[in-house]
Order: structure tokens, then C-alpha cells, then sequence
């Protein structure tokens, strides 16, 4: 599912849910979506700490993610 429509169903069932309730297989469909969304923002924020480096006085550079990693 694209990134937009998993946020966009996120948000219709959490209406519904506030509004009038889920059934049991919404309830389950909330919380696979939940879960898929949660993976994709590991895997973004993982992406970007990738790329930035941090260059020291003494002319180090240390790669976040690895310094992140510990």
C-alpha cells in the first residue's frame, strides 16, 4: 500500500473508531496498518541517519548510523 493511502485508511478507521466503533476485523486491519506504518518510519529514519556525518575539530568524520547503531 502507498505510504499516502496506509496514513489516509489510519486515519478513516480512527475516525470510525472515535465515532462509532470498529468491528473485530477493523480492529485487525488498524493494527496491521499501524504496524506497517511504523516499520516504514524505521526504515526512513534509518535511511537518512545513513547519510549524515558529522565532522569533528580534529577533521574526524563519524557516520551517525554506526555511532546510532551502539
Amino acid at each position: 500500500m502507498e505510504f499516502e493511502q496506509l496514513v489516509r485508511r489510519i486515519n478513516e478507521l480512527s475516525r470510525k473508531s472515535k465515532a462509532e466503533g470498529l468491528t473485530d476485523s477493523e480492529k485487525e486491519e488498524q493494527t496491521k496498518l499501524r504496524n506497517e506504518y511504523r516499520a516504514l518510519v524505521v526504515v526512513n529514519l534509518s535511511s537518512q541517519l545513513n547519510g549524515i556525518r558529522i565532522k569533528h575539530p580534529d577533521g574526524s568524520i563519524t557516520n551517525l548510523k554506526k555511532s546510532s547503531e551502539r
